[in-house]
């Protein structure tokens, strides 16, 4: 009997299908909890809190299930990233609403966006296929930053757990940034602890996206003159 045909790659059910990768649902999922999370942020702090916290960590779940699945897939990785940054944009945004200086935590969205976007398409630039793959950097902060996973990991946490801190900390639209920071700091308690230990790794971070623009920038102006030079 012979064998009946699979889809043809590019029909409609191929496209289904990668459409239906289980990474690919918890991101779906993620979207909507990122939804419904910033919908009750100003009148339930602890639910969005959780929320928030969960759909990050979903992001780790995501990556595990597509390789235990065999589903890695290029639409998986930019709707994952598209997530990432739409959500941590969204929660600086509204930590700009509520904290004074405002334009602090603008420009660490400006950053972020900048520096990834010019790093996924330097990617494409050098024919890479992943913005992670910083092997020829000279720079060892980048390259310990996309090559261990534990380091990018405590950086990235400790940047969503010190935004959800402060939120959760902010009593009225007049709050001073410093002055929260510094009078939790001084207190010795377990949340006195979490502030500290996430402004390391979150300084870490925003360092990195510092170096990731500029090196990425950099491969943008080393293709062009390359181009030029082979015309």
């Amino acid at each position: 009997m012979a064998k009946k045909p699979g889809p043809k790659p590019g029909s409609k059910s191929s496209k289904l299908s990668v459409y239906l990768y289980i990474p690919n649902i918890i991101g779906y999922t993620r979207v909507l909890l990122n939804c419904f999370a910033f919908h009750v942020c100003f009148t339930n702090k602890i639910l969005f809190s959780i929320l928030y916290f969960f759909s990050f960590v979903c992001d780790a779940v995501d990556g595990w299930a597509a390789r235990k699945f065999n589903q890695v897939s290029t639409f998986g990785a930019v709707l994952d990233m598209i997530t990432d940054r739409i959500s941590t944009a969204c929660l600086l945004v509204v930590l700009s609403q509520v904290y004074k200086p405002g334009l602090v935590f603008l420009s660490l969205l400006a950053l972020d966006i900048a520096s990834h976007w010019l790093q996924m398409y330097s990617t494409f630039l050098m024919g890479k296929t992943s913005h992670k793959d910083v092997k020829d950097s000279s720079n060892w902060l980048f390259k310990l930053y996309y090559g261990n996973r534990m380091f990018m990991a405590y950086c990235c946490v400790s940047c969503e757990v010190l935004y959800l801190i402060l939120f959760y900390l902010s009593e009225n639209h007049t709050e001073t940034l410093m002055n929260v920071l510094a009078t939790n700091l001084k207190k010795i308690s377990i949340l006195s602890f979490l502030i500290a230990t996430s402004l390391v790794g979150c300084a870490i971070k925003q360092l990195t996206n510092v170096i990731q623009l500029k090196t990425a920038a950099d491969a943008c102006v080393l293709y062009d003159i390359d181009k030029k030079q082979k015309q």
